[in-house]
């Protein structure tokens, strides 16, 4: 290590930060290090290290611990499937910023960690891969999925279970459909609104570009864009709203503006909860197979730290549309609802 630092021109801490991934550390320098290492024929194995150590079967998770109980149950079919596997977890979390990501990360990485399961934040391409690509750590990639990147991913059927939603919002006689859209840089995000698209698309409906609203993926972000849809000189007639949070901020948003859902406005949402069918009128959602989609992430993870030269899966679990009445469906509806 002391004879990479000086080939690179650098330190031996920052060398060890390069290649432990305890620090972040400057491009060019990173490069300068990797130069370095390969003039001199440097390896460095943190998975044989820590299992020369005595390994502590532990594998990582980074995402971000908003209150969202799409995460809470998703965490709950990680850790299931690794507590079989005999798996200890770490979770960090990345606050769904891609600095505060790669230092998670990073941390993990220090830990010895022997595999990752990550759901990316927006950037993650210039800070977090990089670490992962420096170290030979078996990762796999949830909810997110990044269809340019080889690697292991899982996660649920975003664009499609989206269009049949809008279409079955179409097929009751909406004409104006107005879209709470996620956080923009989110493969989901963009997902489904290619499924709003799509379904618009198939019923030959051209959409009003002020319909389509950000909500940040956030409730309050939810709340704001509901408002924003009620002030437009022509208000949509039924919204969708791409994730729960958002859902929960919207729904307040027209309670307090007095909108009677779904007599005033039908709504749809993206993710189902334990409390969507109590609500008065039931939520139509999208229900994600949360604990499903885990439990297959750790059985990718764990193919791939038995066989690291394995070619790479990318897996899409099936929604299910739960009919309530929030789309505007009377209950005789709602049996012939789960055929659209």
């Amino acid at each position: 290590m002391t004879e990479v630092a000086r080939s690179a021109g650098v330190s031996v801490s920052t060398v060890s930060h390069v290649v432990n991934g305890t620090r972040l550390v400057a491009p060019a320098t990173r490069e300068r290090v990797h130069h370095a290492m390969r003039l001199l024929d440097y390896r460095h194995h943190p998975i044989a290290r820590s299992l020369a150590a005595g390994s502590n079967q532990t594998i990582g998770l980074a995402l971000t611990a908003a209150s969202n109980p799409y995460w809470v149950e998703l965490v709950q079919g990680i850790d299931g499937e690794a507590t079989r596997a005999g798996l200890n977890l770490i979770i960090v979390d990345t606050r769904d910023d891609a600095r505060h990501e790669a230092a998670a990360v990073a941390n993990l990485l220090a830990h010895h960690i022997e595999g990752l399961v990550i759901a990316p934040a927006d950037g993650w391409r210039d800070l977090t891969l990089p670490l992962l690509r420096d170290h030979p750590v078996p990762y796999v990639i949830v909810d997110r999925i990044d269809p340019d990147l080889r690697a292991d991913q899982v996660g649920v059927e975003n664009e499609a279970s989206t269009a049949a939603v809008i279409d079955h919002l179409i097929s009751l006689g909406h004409t104006r459909i107005g879209m709470i859209a996620g956080i923009s840089g989110l493969s989901t995000s963009a997902e489904r609104l290619r499924g709003f698209h799509q379904a618009h698309q198939r019923f030959d409906r051209p959409i009003d570009p002020a319909l389509i609203v950000d909500g940040s993926s956030t409730s309050e972000g939810g709340r704001k864009a509901a408002l924003a849809l009620l002030d437009l000189p022509d208000p949509p007639t039924a919204v969708f709203a791409a994730n729960n949070d958002m859902t929960i901020g919207a729904l307040g948003a027209l309670r307090a503006a007095g909108v009677r859902v779904p007599r005033d406005l039908a709504v749809a949402a993206f993710d189902d909860f334990a409390w969507a069918d109590i609500f008065s009128p039931g939520l139509t959602t999208v229900a994600q197979p949360s604990a499903a989609i885990g439990a297959r992430a750790v059985q990718l993870l764990l193919r791939r730290m038995t066989d690291q030269d394995a070619p790479p899966q990318t897996i899409r679990l099936p929604a299910e549309i739960m009919h309530r009445e929030s789309c505007g469906c009377t209950p005789p509806d709602l049996v012939s609802a789960g055929n659209h």
